[in-house]
């Protein structure tokens, strides 16, 4: 709905501008990042669920560590939120968006990045709830704040200071910034590309790699504590 609606309502902003780009191909890597997200956040409700209906304390007695059992969770809601996402890409011609076998794969590689960082965020918050309800609260406080303020939708290089300070801090805007620049590098100049992105890949890549090491680290110290 969001490619569809938002990218053929909204496509003569960018053409008209001085970007001269397809605005379904400018917010392609958002609307793939906030599948990634939606995805990747819900799945580890299972956590919830588990300790909720008592299910966790036959998981516990297993003859293996709770930190594999909370790697396994982060790891099980990343395949399933990278495997999802995978749609989109495979609709990506449908939609006047064409990808290079090479292109595919290092999208999807970030998929896999994004929704390994993004588990850990909700695995180390189902780790601290007692409820579904309240866990389901909490994702909804964050995912549309966390969507909106990624750069999904228009480019961060020319925003308020507050906005910027969050947005840099937002693990969906690296995710999203690194896609777009994969995506839009053989499509338009480097000097519009420049106006549209903030950060190289590397840079992108690099921060979600520490972001996930930090979040999957201290989900697995809550989960440790809570189970």
């Amino acid at each position: 709905m969001f490619l569809f609606i938002f990218g053929a309502g909204l496509s003569s902003t960018l053409t008209q501008g001085n970007f001269g780009i397809d605005f379904i191909k400018f917010i392609y890597p958002g609307i793939i990042a906030m599948n990634v997200m939606g995805i990747a956040f819900f799945s580890t409700v299972s956590t919830v669920w588990d300790r909720e209906f008592g299910f966790l304390k036959e998981i516990l007695v297993a003859p293996i560590s709770r930190t594999s059992i909370s790697i396994g969770k982060a790891l099980g809601a990343t395949t399933i939120a990278s495997l999802q996402a995978l749609i989109l890409l495979i609709i990506a011609p449908f939609i006047g968006v064409q990808l290079h076998i090479l292109v595919v794969l290092q999208l999807f590689g970030l998929m896999i990045l994004l929704s390994f960082a993004i588990s850990g965020i909700g695995l180390l918050i189902a780790s601290l709830m007692k409820t579904t309800e309240t866990f389901g609260l909490v994702m909804q406080v964050l995912i549309f704040p966390m969507f909106f303020l990624s750069g999904a939708f228009f480019p961060l290089n020319n925003v308020p200071t507050w906005m910027t300070i969050i947005s840099r801090v937002n693990p969906l805007t690296y995710g999203v910034d690194a896609m777009r620049r994969i995506i839009l590098s053989g499509e338009i100049s480097q000097q519009v590309l420049g106006r549209l992105v903030i950060n190289t890949t590397m840079v992108n890549v690099f921060f979600l790699l520490a972001f996930s090491v930090v979040m999957i680290s201290a989900a697995v110290i809550a989960f440790n504590k809570k189970a």
